[in-house]
């Protein structure tokens, strides 16, 4: 597929894309990105956030294609459908995005899909384990029976065959991380998929740390882990209160745009 350009546009989907629940979602979705950037979880102008609009199973926002994500305001983000139309926006969107993100939305159902190759996370896709070991940091127990291993990987998703093998691979769980490849963080809300996101990472970062150490790792037992897990998905206010600190501290960069 070449790089999506603006189709022929029904006139629902420019009032749709301006509505006040729309613009909100954009908004959060170009704050993900610029804290996304903010934490060192971007590459360059690569991968992928995306979110279905309430009440729209075919269709999504997601980021353009070519903008660095600490750059990235509300009317940048794109809406596209599954099919990969672009519907609204000034912007092309990265053919890999169609097809990764518009076969997870359509196959697991999830709301939010965030996809990075941030280095950690990405880093224990390289090892035979190819994940996170839910029992070691309290961080990676809240996380526990939540993870899905895409084991093999199978080059650039570049067909529809391919984002949906990896969107299967996910099984009903909320993270997946892709062999040889990165990671996806999926959620209700984009400020509880952000939240995992930020976590995952820095649940990964001190694995890793601890693993180079090359002292023996000190796991808890499963059930304690699948406790604690409980207890962080049973309330959920600190992840929407992180998010508020973001948009306090990343604002839109207006005079960029």
């Amino acid at each position: 597929m070449q790089d999506t350009v603006r189709t022929t546009l029904p006139e629902s989907a420019d009032a749709q894309y301006a509505a006040p629940r729309v613009r909100q979602l954009r908004e959060d979705l170009a704050l993900a990105l610029r804290a996304a950037a903010h934490h060192g979880l971007s590459e360059g102008v690569c991968n992928h956030f995306s979110v279905m609009l309430p009440g729209a199973q075919d269709r999504y926002l997601i980021n353009p294609r070519g903008l660095h994500w600490s750059e990235v305001g509300p009317d940048d983000i794109v809406l596209i459908d599954v099919n990969g139309a672009v519907l609204a926006g000034r912007h092309r969107v990265e053919p890999t995005a169609l097809f990764i993100h518009g076969a997870i939305h359509r196959i697991t159902g999830h709301a939010v899909v965030l996809h990075v190759h941030s280095p950690y996370a990405t880093a224990l896709t390289l090892t035979a384990d190819r994940a996170l070991d839910t029992t070691l940091s309290q961080n990676a127990m809240r996380f526990m029976d939540r993870l899905a291993i895409d084991a093999d990987y199978n080059g650039l998703a570049l067909d529809d065959a391919e984002g949906e093998r990896i969107a299967r691979a996910m099984a009903g769980k909320d993270v997946a991380f892709l062999a040889n490849h990165g990671v996806v963080v999926a959620g209700a809300t984009i400020a509880h998929a952000y939240d995992d996101l930020y976590y995952l990472e820095r649940a990964c970062l001190h694995q890793v740390i601890a693993q180079s150490t090359g002292r023996p790792l000190a796991p808890v037992n499963a059930a304690l882990a699948a406790r604690v897990a409980a207890q962080v998905q049973s309330e959920r206010e600190q992840s929407d209160l992180f998010f508020e600190s973001l948009r306090r501290m990343l604002p839109a960069p207006a005079a960029l745009r």
